[in-house]
């Protein structure tokens, strides 16, 4: 599956962004998706996961403490896409943000692991 991921930009603190990632080469709703980001000098984090219809967990999602109850994951099967509404930006939200994809559970929401990696959208907050 190939990823293609946009709506990064530069904002103030307490701005909100969008960001979406539109998946194309395979059934989409077989796929896990998650959100990582990448801030200088720092290893790749998880961000917020959305489970895939396989299974009894469709849309089941799950955040990183540090944007919990500031971010919203969400999918649209239909078109294909993956969507991270990031609310109430602080400037440590800078960072490149991936979307990543897997069949496997584990790979997206507990190890970091997707199989199939976006290229990447900047995000950056000023304070």
């Amino acid at each position: 599956v190939q990823l293609q991921a946009s709506g990064g930009g530069l904002v103030q603190a307490g701005d909100s962004l969008r960001l979406s990632c539109a998946a194309s080469g395979r059934t989409f709703s077989n796929y896990h998706m998650g959100w990582f980001r990448q801030a200088p000098g720092r290893e790749r984090e998880f961000v917020a996961a959305i489970a895939s219809r396989i299974g009894m967990r469709y849309n089941m999602t799950y955040y990183a403490q540090s944007v919990r109850g500031r971010f919203i994951i969400t999918r649209e099967d239909a078109k294909n896409t993956v969507y991270l509404q990031m609310n109430s930006l602080k400037p440590d939200d800078t960072a490149i943000y991936y979307c990543g994809a897997s069949e496997i559970h584990s790979r997206i929401f507990y190890n970091g692991r997707p199989h199939y990696w976006g290229q990447g959208t900047q995000v950056t907050v000023s304070s």
